[in-house]
């Protein structure tokens, strides 16, 4: 699952080629869901400025919050799914994240910032996980969890022959770290 302000920034990257073939087979469910959705009032206002203060908007806690609590209710996986923000000062993602991502989660929530963040008390109280792709600032998420979808998608059995997993560069550094 992703909560993005931009949600039709996915579907033409998620529909088509190896990821759209997994989706039509059912291997992966991949949903997309717009944080306006869970705004309250007139204009659906999603950012504010952060709390404590400092420069530009940030995403405001409560749709983020009120999002989750949602897609967690929706899901078979509740309380047990993997919450991961997005950020360029989280923790560097790699493939044996998405290796192991994709082995034990039965759910992941990906929340996609946007503007200057994400109200930093998102974290703590929906228990993030705070994941980047690499040391540089994007403009939003969107593109990232994109990256983490398509590393840990191609893992999950049946999405690629495993013939093709095992010729990979990655393939036997993750099975000597299992042992």
């Amino acid at each position: 699952d992703i909560i993005s302000v931009t949600p039709q920034a996915f579907e033409s990257y998620f529909n088509t080629s190896i990821l759209g073939r997994a989706r039509s087979d059912k291997k992966i469910d991949i949903r997309i869901h717009n944080l306006r959705d869970f705004a309250v009032g007139k204009h659906r206002q999603v950012d504010d400025k952060p709390y404590g203060g400092g420069a530009g908007m940030v995403l405001m806690p409560e749709p983020i919050i009120k999002a989750v609590e949602f897609i967690k209710k929706l899901s078979r996986a509740g309380k047990r799914a993997k919450v991961v923000l997005l950020s360029a000062k989280g923790k560097p993602f790699n493939q044996k994240m998405a290796y192991g991502w994709a082995k034990t989660a039965k759910q992941i929530i990906f929340i996609s910032g946007r503007y200057e963040g994400i109200d930093e008390r998102v974290r703590d109280i929906v228990k993030a996980e705070e994941v980047s792709i690499g040391p540089y600032v994007l403009t939003d998420g969107d593109i990232a969890a994109m990256t983490m979808i398509s590393a840990i998608a191609r893992l999950v059995p049946g999405v690629i022959r495993l013939e093709s997993l095992q010729e990979e560069s990655h393939w036997n550094l993750l099975l000597k770290k299992e042992k």
